[in-house]
């Protein structure tokens, strides 16, 4: 257990104290959280950890995703306009030379959008699981799960819906400022919310249209799927965008936690991104 005035150190005393906290009694004014040694108000070899480096490789990454599933809706809807000149028109094109190219095309797209997906997703839960750490440093009071629940929250079946959400709403919570009196402020959660509920159904949309695509087996099976992926990915660029502003807000937010912790010496303060 964790201190209960410093929230660094171990509490050893029946008070809930620590070793370098032998009396009780409220923070210092403007100063909730004890001074730290580290710039700008992070440790050194310990935690809290900034976060700002971590956010800006998932916040390019992210653009990556973007920039491939750009990519990826032009070769499709290149795709879908070869079958659907077979329905309207007969053109069988398709079949010829145009059409494998554009086959070449799109899988190579679905290829890029898999690996730059998957590096992603690394750095992310990698970002994530610091500013979880993070938070039970600043606001343990807050967190509803472990910290190993930032990243094995995500490959449990079915909990993959609900655990990581709210071990995100643990981290916001901690990572709030607090109020003049030391007391624990709200911040609206908006940018979280909004970006789990579409990252949610931009999940689910992925499958459907991957089992539709899989499973046609007429032209107009083919068309119907190929615009279903085309609309899933245009839904994925929304939901890498709702991430960038989550993973930038809630970087910020713990940017301006931690300053809290900075000798008042008016240099060498880190800024969010």
């Amino acid at each position: 257990m964790l201190c209960v005035r410093c929230r660094t150190g171990t509490a050893v005393t029946d008070d809930g104290l620590c070793t370098s906290c032998p009396v009780a009694g409220p923070p210092l004014p403007g100063r909730p959280e004890p001074v730290a040694t580290g710039t700008g108000g992070w440790g050194i070899g310990t935690w809290p950890r900034s976060p700002v480096g971590l956010s800006r490789a998932v916040t390019a990454l992210l653009g990556a995703v973007i920039v491939t599933d750009l990519a990826a809706i032009g070769t499709g809807l290149h795709l879908r306009a070869l079958w659907q000149g077979l329905v309207e028109e007969g053109d069988p094109a398709v079949h010829g030379s145009r059409g494998a190219a554009a086959e070449r095309l799109h899988s190579v797209a679905g290829t890029g959008q898999s690996a730059v997906f998957v590096a992603t997703a690394v750095v992310f839960i990698i970002w994530f699981h610091r500013t979880r750490r993070n938070a039970e440093v600043f606001d343990p009071g807050a967190q509803r799960m472990g910290p190993g629940w930032s990243v094995g929250g995500w490959f449990v079946p079915f909990a993959n819906l609900w655990f990581p959400y709210r071990v995100a709403t643990g981290v916001w919570e901690g990572s709030v400022v607090p109020g003049p009196e030391g007391g624990r402020r709200t911040v609206s959660r908006a940018p979280l919310r909004l970006w789990w509920a579409v990252w949610i159904a931009s999940s689910f949309l992925d499958s459907f249209t991957a089992r539709m695509e899989g499973s046609a087996e007429t032209p107009e099976q083919t068309v119907q799927g190929l615009g279903l992926v085309v609309a899933a990915d245009a839904f994925e660029i929304v939901s890498a965008l709702l991430a960038i502003v989550f993973v930038r807000a809630l970087t910020r937010m713990q940017v301006a936690r931690a300053a809290l912790r900075a000798p008042r010496t008016g240099s060498g303060q880190l800024t969010a991104p």
